[in-house]
């Protein structure tokens, strides 16, 4: 009979502390990569459930140099919209400033910007801009039927650039003029805005996860059923990278649909969930710019009870790693992090991301309300497997609500999880936890902490030993 072999997670090991090079814990750098082309300033991703990350939470996470994936158990249509939300909350330039002619009233260039939440519009005349109506030129307006032409600031006393200035000559010209708005033009054309709001936003957040054009970055997850048409309407609203989200990744079925992607659209892929060598291996010569590992490390997925299939966490990150690093592929460890202790666990192991749920879960910014249960307030924490979620998916995708139970095979559980209030506060304490534990390891970085990480086995008691004893003065 074959041996069968000792499979560890998290609490099974600790690292071995090492001399340290740092002065302080702060001085380490965490930076890594999501995919091969795509580097992420702190290794924290938000998974794609569907009560953990909308555009709330992919701003969040992107404006802390993390990144959010959009959930897919809603329409293409909705999906779209909180990618956009994402690239439109702050940008260097708004690529498509919002424009109206001059012959409209006020009432209709009001409608305008609140469709698009928005305070001002470029006022242009076939292609060319001649004014620009702010909050300024309409703020006391009382008569709804003025023409805008009538209130706008006209094109001889508008402040513009040209089209590719730097971001600090853009900068000097609003502070010098004292305006808001600084259209960008080419042969009078326009072509871009900056905006001091944006501006504001890019200096309060310097670590924040951008795009060529100053957007946050935000990811999208796709399945296999509408894998294509979903996956070509987010690359158009500009999606940053796809995650090909599959329970079980390693099959005929999601190799041919990664093929499919990588071949129609230029744009990185991440592929999951697996947990093995070999399946790591199929992935990535299918096209794979980064891999997703966990089979049922989720508190909320119940994979390894239902089917009795899965490999324990740390030693799936081991085995997908052994194969990714031959080939330059990061690795992201999805699911069974509940501490940044695991969090440097998972990364000392070779992992190059925390693909979290459960942590960001209750937060401010994770979809769904709050609820007063006993005292304590609460929101929903749903498995993507679960029946609730997968229930909830049916109605809003066929636009009707079901009374009766669906027959539905499920492997996953919702739960009632504490509010925690903001989700940056989490985000900061799990990246304090990591520089602690590069700091541990001897290391100055992610790749030195993974060369010098040492695990030692643990037994329970060593665990119940690492663990607070004592009677705490709060919760």
């Amino acid at each position: 009979m074959e041996k069968i072999r000792t499979g560890y997670t998290y609490a099974d090991v600790l690292l071995v502390p090492k001399k340290t090079p740092l002065n302080s814990r702060s001085e380490a750098d965490v930076k890594t990569f999501f995919t091969k082309n795509i580097p992420l300033n702190i290794p924290l991703v938000s998974s794609n459930m569907a009560t953990v990350t909308e555009h709330e939470m992919a701003i969040s996470l992107a404006r802390e140099g993390g990144l959010g994936i959009i959930h897919q158990f809603n329409t293409i249509e909705e999906q779209v919209e909180e990618v956009k939300k994402v690239k439109k909350s702050t940008s260097f330039v708004v690529d498509h400033p919002v424009t109206c002619n001059s012959n409209i009233d006020l009432q209709s260039a009001l409608g305008i910007m609140s469709t698009h939440n928005i305070t001002s519009l470029i006022v242009v005349d076939g292609i060319e801009v001649i004014g620009i109506l702010t909050a300024r030129d309409y703020q006391f307006e009382t008569n709804m039927q003025k023409l805008v032409s009538s209130m706008m600031t006209p094109r001889e006393r508008l402040i513009t650039a040209e089209y590719g200035i730097s971001f600090e000559d853009a900068k000097e010209i609003l502070k010098k003029n004292r305006v808001e708005k600084l259209p960008l033009l080419e042969n009078n054309q326009l072509k871009g805005l900056i905006t001091t709001i944006d501006i504001k936003k890019h200096e309060a957040w310097p670590s924040s996860s951008r795009d060529s054009l100053g957007r946050l970055m935000v990811g999208a997850a796709v399945g296999v059923k509408d894998c294509l048409e979903r996956a070509r309407a987010l690359v158009n609203a500009g999606v940053d990278v796809l995650v090909l989200d599959i329970a079980h990744a390693h099959s005929d079925l999601t190799i041919e649909k990664l093929k499919e992607l990588k071949s129609n659209f230029p744009i990185d892929v991440v592929a999951g969930n697996i947990a093995t060598a070999d399946a790591a291996k199929d992935l990535i010569l299918a096209g794979a710019d980064g891999l997703k590992v966990g089979i049922g490390p989720s508190p909320v997925c119940t994979t390894r009870i239902i089917s009795g299939s899965g490999v324990p966490q740390l030693t799936a990150i081991m085995d997908v790693v052994r194969v990714a690093k031959e080939y330059n592929i990061p690795v992201s460890a999805d699911g069974g992090i509940k501490y940044s202790g695991d969090l440097s666990k998972a990364i000392a192991a070779g992992a190059s991301t925390g693909y979290c749920g459960s942590i960001f879960s209750g937060t401010t910014e994770s979809p769904g309300i709050i609820m007063f249960k006993d005292g304590r307030r609460y929101k929903r924490y749903m498995g993507s497997a679960s029946y609730e979620n997968n229930h909830e998916r049916k109605e809003n995708l066929d636009g009707k609500r079901y009374k009766q139970k669906l027959d539905i095979h499920v492997e996953g559980v919702s739960n009632l999880v504490e509010y925690k209030g903001p989700v940056s506060d989490i985000i900061q304490s799990m990246i304090k936890g990591l520089r602690s534990g590069i700091s541990y390891c001897g290391a100055r970085n992610i790749r030195e902490m993974q060369i010098n990480a040492e695990f030692i086995r643990i037994t329970s008691a060593g665990w119940e030993e690492s663990k607070s004893r004592g009677m705490k003065l709060s919760e």
